[in-house]
């Protein structure tokens, strides 16, 4: 049996390269799931929430329910939140998305989510160092 907040090993092998794969980048475990940080910043964070859980309620189910939070641009909010379903608020934090994690995830777009989330978080030095789309 797993533990409040495992993240299934298949989404964890999908996020890892992602995160891992900028600057500067490390992987603990979190209060519950796994989180990815530059310096002391957390920049992701992925858990599985199971009924009741505070991050289900927040994306609309009663779980369980595999969810991974990021920031991003206070731009971006707004549109990301009006497209609805994967996107959600969690409750915390202004520039804190939350993003449902299922069989219709378009992963690019999480790929793009993250790295949007690290630039949010890391120092300017580190963020020249990424490889960003023209435009963003």
């Amino acid at each position: 049996m797993s533990a409040p907040g495992d993240v299934p090993p298949e989404i964890l092998d999908r996020l890892r390269p992602r995160c891992l794969g900028l600057p500067e980048t490390y992987e603990e475990p979190a209060w519950v799931g796994t989180r990815w940080r530059v310096r002391k910043r957390t920049f992701a964070h992925v858990l599985t929430a199971g009924p009741n859980h505070p991050a289900a309620r927040a994306a609309g189910t009663d779980g369980p329910v595999c969810v991974v939070t990021f920031r991003s641009p206070g731009d971006e909010i707004g549109a990301l939140i009006g497209a609805g379903h994967p996107f959600y608020r969690p409750g915390w934090g202004a520039d804190v998305l939350g993003m449902v994690l299922d069989g219709d995830t378009d992963w690019v777009e999480v790929a793009e989510l993250l790295m949007e989330s690290y630039c949010c978080v890391a120092p300017k030095k580190l963020v020249a160092q990424v490889d960003r789309p023209v435009g963003g």
